[in-house]
């Protein structure tokens, strides 16, 4: 079985994570290593924290090219919340800031409204509005995941959309492209359902 590398950036709850895969029955490897990673045979990217310190971290290490080198050839990849945001082209939180551009659109911060709470933190239940997607396969309608986040992405393209959540608005919970998945929730957190997400993306 191919590896797969939780890639270590210095930003990220790495052993909830890889806990939650051995869990499922696959082991995982965390790892700095930008050799080990080009290896993968799967790459998960998490990540807790703000845009413009991870983005640049990831720069540093040199994990940027992993990243795009892995998603075009084909193998899986799976982005974790602020994992994610970093696959976009911009980042609005502290400024601007270049992410890796790898799906079209901005990240920006939820709206001001009267007694909604910023961090979006909790449970909240998914929609799925486009095609059967292989992350969520087995799971019930409207399943329940865990979110802790302040700003979301804005796809350019609604066609990667392939899960909605509301706060209290519909927002992008997760996005999907041929070998690229990607949560604004935490499937590590997010129990049952999470966890079959995680399961699926192990078979892949």
């Amino acid at each position: 079985m191919s590896e797969t590398v939780i890639v270590d950036y210095g930003m990220a709850n790495l052993r909830s994570v890889q806990k939650a895969f051995e869990r499922v029955g696959h082991a995982a490897t965390v790892s700095a290593d930008p050799t080990r990673a080009a290896a993968a045979g799967r790459l998960v990217l998490p990540g807790v924290g703000a845009f413009r310190d991870a983005i640049a971290r990831v720069r540093e290490t040199g994990l940027d090219d992993v990243v795009r080198r892995h998603i075009e050839s084909g193998r899986p990849f799976l982005g974790i919340c602020l994992g994610m945001q970093m696959l976009f082209d911009r980042d609005h939180e502290d400024g601007t800031h270049d992410g890796l551009g790898l799906f079209g659109g901005d990240v920006v911060r939820f709206a001001d409204v009267p007694g909604l709470k910023v961090p979006h933190m909790g449970w909240n239940t998914l929609r799925f509005p486009g095609p059967a997607c292989p992350l969520f396969a087995g799971l019930p309608d409207e399943p329940a995941v865990y979110f802790v986040h302040s700003y979301f992405a804005q796809p350019t393209d609604r066609a990667v959309v392939a899960a909605e959540a509301d706060y209290p608005g519909a927002f992008c919970a997760a996005v999907w492209k041929d070998n690229v998945f990607a949560t604004q929730f935490h499937p590590e957190k997010s129990q049952r359902a999470g966890l079959q997400m995680l399961r699926n993306f192990s078979s892949l």
